[in-house]
């Protein structure tokens, strides 16, 4: 008789845009890649200054213009979480397998990128145009609990649609 075994995990990497990435997310991933020993690894273009861990890593780009994005789509393989608000970033990790989520908890995913970056090209436009003003919401409670329901979720094996 068969023994049933439940699949494990595969191995994966957690790749954060770190230059925006709200403090309260990074805490958040610090502490989860030391609970489940998961390689983390936050890319930006300052010097960051991170937990001594030997999960935890930084990758210092050189400054410039989505150098960090960039850094991450180069290194990012099927299977790995990229935390990012950053929108076209997150249609090239989808694009090359990962998974990505944003800070707010919300999953890109092929089904939602392409419409996202759509809304996020026209509020760019209406903004040059200075039809509107501003950005988004300050980062709260609410998006704080929904990041860490959707982090602990895929941490616990139930991956969204990609």
């Amino acid at each position: 008789m068969k023994s049933m075994q439940a699949d494990p995990t595969p191995p994966f990497k957690i790749w954060i845009d770190a230059d925006a990435c709200p403090r309260p997310v990074k805490e958040m991933l610090y502490r989860a890649a030391e609970r489940k020993q998961i390689p983390l690894v936050l890319v930006a273009n300052v010097v960051l200054n991170l937990p001594t861990s030997p999960w935890i890593s930084g990758l210092h780009v050189e400054k410039g213009v989505d150098r960090a994005d960039d850094a991450i789509v180069a290194l990012v393989q099927p299977g790995d979480l990229v935390i990012s608000a950053d929108i076209p970033l997150a249609a090239d990790a989808i694009a090359k397998g990962a998974y990505c989520l944003n800070p707010r908890g919300m999953f890109y995913t092929k089904d939602n990128i392409h419409s996202i970056l759509s809304m996020r090209n026209l509020m760019d436009e209406l903004r040059s145009a200075e039809e509107i003003r501003g950005g988004p919401k300050p980062f709260g409670t609410k998006d704080r609990m929904a990041f860490a329901n959707q982090l602990e979720r895929f941490l616990n094996g139930q991956r969204p649609t990609r």
